[in-house]
């Protein structure tokens, strides 16, 4: 018999496996706190918008509160590196400890499986030019795939020129990878004058025994979850995970269980921490692993997520750029945001309540604004009245 545990007792297991269970750091967070949230999640997603602030930055805000962004860059550019980058949910911050784990999607990556279709295809058919390209990061490197591109982007797939094609080619074969970042634009070396040597030197696993690793990582940092939350973390295929997560019941690594209202087995992590309360107070990221799985997001929270940054702007519902609230162990609000750095402005565009919000989310929704803006070295805050919760916000702030 499964044991049963209620959708609120899941919640703060899953909020606690992501460290929302704990108070953020009294002082300045260092490299043992973001040592400590990677060893909790696992991954930190990147992505290239930057309406309020890259998506790689906001988890470690949500969990630690303000810390100084140099702690993640010299995190990944340093020779005491503690993260490289790679394609994990999707691209991604990962502990270089991690990276032995991934060798088997780069080893597949080179026979032309593990990556975008188009790329593969391009890639069996411009071998020799993938090579030119790799001796010339091996003699330049640190190096940008714009030093190379002799030519603008074709406008066919994504744009990309056939230098940008060759050094994406080469980081998914992970016979490169990002030395550093100019801006947003990766500068690629070759790994063993990238990773500390100590990495380097660990030893490969087999395919199936990277899946199982994978899996556990996946499972502690979901606390609870179903296969496809666990397999989803690192995209794993079906496949990959055949009888891996029976193998981990055996070992009693999980435990199966049921969820209220899920209507999918589920799994316990071991160590998972059931708390009996959950004060978090945080503005998620788009892509913050408590909501990029949004089918889980639903499941955890009742709250529907949609990024509408490709919607036209008529058509949106919500907003360009829009962060859910967390508050306690719920998501009782969302607010589209942007940091309007030329006017040194945090914007709020709009701000809607969840049902059943509490009657102090707008007061401790501006708390943490005004927090952020504080974070991002804003000089003010200007709430516009729109959504639900828009003009008791705007009240808390003209106030």
């Amino acid at each position: 018999m499964k044991e049963k545990i209620s959708l609120r007792m899941a919640r703060r297991i899953a909020l606690a496996a992501q460290g929302f269970a704990d108070a953020r750091p009294s002082a300045t967070p260092d490299r043992r706190h973001l040592a400590r949230v990677l060893a909790r999640i696992g991954l930190l997603q990147i992505d290239s918008v930057s309406a309020v602030v890259r998506a790689h930055y906001m988890p470690l805000y949500s969990r630690l509160g303000p810390y100084k962004l140099a702690l993640l860059d010299n995190a990944a550019v340093t020779r005491k590196r503690m993260v490289f980058e790679y394609w994990a949910h999707e691209a991604s911050f990962l502990p270089v400890e991690t990276w032995p784990l991934m060798r088997w999607r780069m080893e597949r990556a080179e026979r032309g499986d593990e990556m975008y279709l188009g790329l593969a295809k391009w890639g069996r058919e411009r071998a020799a030019y993938i090579e030119d390209i790799y001796r010339e990061v091996v003699e330049r490197g640190p190096i940008a795939a714009s030093a190379l591109e002799g030519q603008k982007g074709s406008g066919g797939w994504w744009g990309w020129s056939d230098a940008k094609h060759a050094f994406e080619w080469l980081f998914w074969a992970g016979r490169i990878t990002t030395a550093s970042r100019r801006g947003f634009e990766r500068l690629y070396d070759l790994p063993e004058r990238v990773l500390p040597p100590a990495v380097l030197a660990l030893p490969v696993p087999a395919a199936e025994d990277a899946h199982r690793d994978l899996l556990r990582i996946s499972a502690r940092a979901h606390g609870i979850a179903t296969a496809g939350d666990l397999r989803d973390y690192f995209r794993l295929s079906p496949a990959d995970i055949k009888g891996r997560l029976e193998e981990l019941v055996e070992l009693g690594e999980l435990l199966p269980v049921r969820v209220e209202g899920w209507d999918k087995p589920a799994y316990l992590h071991r160590d998972a921490r059931l708390p009996r309360k959950i004060e978090a107070r945080a503005l998620l990221a788009p892509f913050d692993p408590v909501v990029f799985e949004r089918s889980r997001t639903e499941r955890l929270f009742d709250f529907r997520y949609r990024i509408e940054i490709y919607t036209p702007a008529e058509k949106r519902q919500y907003g360009y750029y829009v962060l859910p609230f967390l508050l306690g162990d719920r998501i009782v609000a969302r607010v589209d945001l942007k940091a309007d750095r030329p006017a040194s402005v945090l914007r709020v565009h709009a701000t809607y309540a969840e049902p059943g919000a509490p009657p102090q989310t707008a007061a401790e929704l501006f708390e943490e604004l005004k927090q952020m803006q504080g974070w991002l070295g804003l000089e003010r805050i200007e709430v516009t009245p729109a959504g639900d919760l828009g003009q008791p916000l705007a009240d808390i702030a003209t106030s």
